[in-house]
């Protein structure tokens, strides 16, 4: 699982944290993905780490001790296709990757049975940014990373079993030592159309939901996914809030006076008083006070502090306190 990614168009949160630690619902980004990976009992975790990958391994220290879990360094971020290469020099046997910032909702033993190497795809209406795959007769017949005049809107999603780790880090080794980049990157997806050229077939998997957590709005959106997903196990309340589900609230966490939902996380350690909060996320150890916060991330430790109005209106007064929503 790649994890080195910097997330720049998460900043400022990546300034200090890494991505795949961003909390949605109700835990980070990561631990969403290990959690389905445990459920299917996966044997071993290897890690390709890089930008703040010491935080990532205290995560996985503190929160998945029982779980056998390596990591590789990826000292420079040259691409999914390279840090896959790291991983898989010495692996034999069936190889499983999935990115390290993507949430399927999917069903992972169909990946993992290994009868056949398959890759996760989904219907996109826009599929130049990503991955497109062709698919004739049940399998992958062509791919090209992110074509300028797509010939399907079927995108990779970031789930790809291979039987044969082997052949798989063979073909890896094909692209980097020709030096051939795409997109000034080593892509994982110019290796499968080595794996292609040599005969290997590759069926398409169908994912049912797919979050990819790499802007603010998609991480918004994601959220508000899980926290539907989960709404029966994160029951809340707080003495003298009101609380809209979904909501997920830390235990830790400290909410008095104020009104939370819907579609909020609320971390570890959080303190928030006399606020409005709706439609986004609180990380661990914030402070909010008198704030009306909508549609935001509010990162780890932060501290926002509003103010508060005492008004005496009388008839027919018009008072705009958000300049925004002055009308004509």
């Amino acid at each position: 699982m790649p994890v080195a990614g910097a997330g720049t168009r998460l900043k400022p949160h990546t300034n200090t944290f890494p991505k795949v630690l961003l909390t949605v619902g109700h835990k980070p980004i990561l631990g969403h993905i290990i959690d389905q990976l445990v459920e299917i009992g996966t044997p071993h975790i290897r890690l390709v780490t890089g930008y703040m990958g010491d935080k990532i391994r205290f995560y996985m220290q503190r929160a998945y001790p029982d779980l056998d879990v390596a990591y590789v360094e990826q000292p420079v971020p040259r691409g999914l296709g390279h840090a896959v290469w790291l991983a898989s020099k010495d692996l034999g046997g069936p190889v499983f990757i999935l990115l390290g910032d993507t949430i399927l909702d999917a069903d992972m033993r169909r990946f993992v049975a290994f009868r056949e190497d398959c890759i996760g795809v989904r219907e996109v209406e826009d599929p130049r940014r990503f991955g497109v795959v062709e698919v004739k007769n049940g399998y992958v017949s062509s791919m090209v990373e992110k074509p300028a005049n797509p010939k399907s809107n079927l995108a990779i999603v970031g789930a790809y079993s291979f039987c044969h780790g082997e052949a798989l880090h063979s073909a890896l080794d094909e692209i980097v030592s020709s030096g051939k980049t795409t997109a000034g990157e080593i892509q994982l997806t110019d290796a499968m159309v080595a794996l292609l050229r040599r005969g290997a077939k590759i069926r398409p998997v169908s994912a049912d939901g797919w979050h990819d957590c790499g802007k603010p709005s998609v991480l918004l959106e994601t959220n508000r996914y899980l926290l539907a997903r989960h709404s029966d196990s994160l029951s809340v309340s707080r003495p003298g809030c009101l609380i809209i589900p979904p909501v997920y609230i830390a235990r830790t966490a400290r909410v008095e006076n104020s009104i939370i939902g819907p579609n909020v996380s609320v971390g570890d350690g959080t303190v928030i008083s006399s606020s409005i909060i709706s439609d986004s996320i609180i990380n661990s150890g914030a402070q909010l006070r008198h704030a009306a916060v909508e549609s935001s991330l509010i990162g780890p430790n932060a501290v926002l502090v509003g103010h508060k109005q005492q008004i005496n209106i009388g008839e027919n007064c018009e008072i705009y306190l958000d300049t925004s929503a002055v009308q004509d």
